[in-house]
């Protein structure tokens, strides 16, 4: 794939999610035209970046599908400046999407698996602070966070977040219940998490000592 097939690509699929609404701000609009999806995905597969579909990373793990990373940081509401946890780095794109936004700086992500924290780290801007370790407990050391968000579901709404979430923040995360998944808004107020059930969703599920 050329550089200049991959840009057309991208615009395409860009142009898609907007009409079928899962792009609706400029921001994210502007964040998914930005990142080359890709750089982020193994040698074998980068023929089906622009696929709007889940593909194989490694580890058991998927980069998520451009549909669900455009509801995600829809979800999300970011604003520039927001610091931002990502629970599940993968190969680094969701992480590079929302810095687009917030800015490198602002970005704090965790990887359970070492290959794949290596290789996020390599794909990803200057800034981003990428961790190895059990994400499953969030990552205490920069908390409070603006904004949370888990590409991997949870079995339920993580206790992390009680200190981790900044009051008036939001946190967006798949929870995964009698076996099915559903993305949760979760609001912090008045010192309370309030959460908001969404739709349907399939994600991989969440390791760690708080996970599956």
């Amino acid at each position: 794939m050329s550089g200049e097939e991959s840009d057309e690509d991208r615009e395409r699929l860009v142009n898609s999610l907007v009409e079928r609404g899962y792009v609706e701000s400029d921001a994210v609009e502007r964040a998914m035209r930005a990142v080359p999806r890709e750089k982020f995905v193994p040698e074998k597969v980068r023929g089906r970046a622009y696929e709007d579909s889940p593909l194989s990373i490694g580890e058991g793990q998927t980069i998520s599908a451009p549909h669900m990373v455009a509801m995600v940081v829809e979800l999300l509401d970011l604003s520039e400046g927001d610091e931002t946890l990502e629970v599940g780095t993968g190969r680094g794109y969701h992480a590079a999407v929302v810095a687009k936004i917030v800015g490198p700086e602002n970005v704090y992500t965790v990887e359970y698996h070492q290959r794949l924290a290596r290789e996020a780290r390599e794909n990803l801007p200057d800034g981003v602070t990428v961790v190895t370790g059990d994400g499953s407990k969030g990552l205490p050391a920069h908390a409070p966070y603006d904004r949370v968000y888990l590409t991997c579901a949870a079995p339920d709404v993580p206790d992390f977040l009680d200190d981790q979430l900044r009051e008036g923040g939001r946190a967006v995360l798949p929870v995964q219940s009698g076996g099915v998944q559903r993305l949760l808004t979760i609001d912090k107020e008045d010192g309370s998490l309030e959460a908001e059930e969404g739709e349907p969703v399939r994600f991989v599920r969440l390791v760690g000592d708080e996970g599956f």
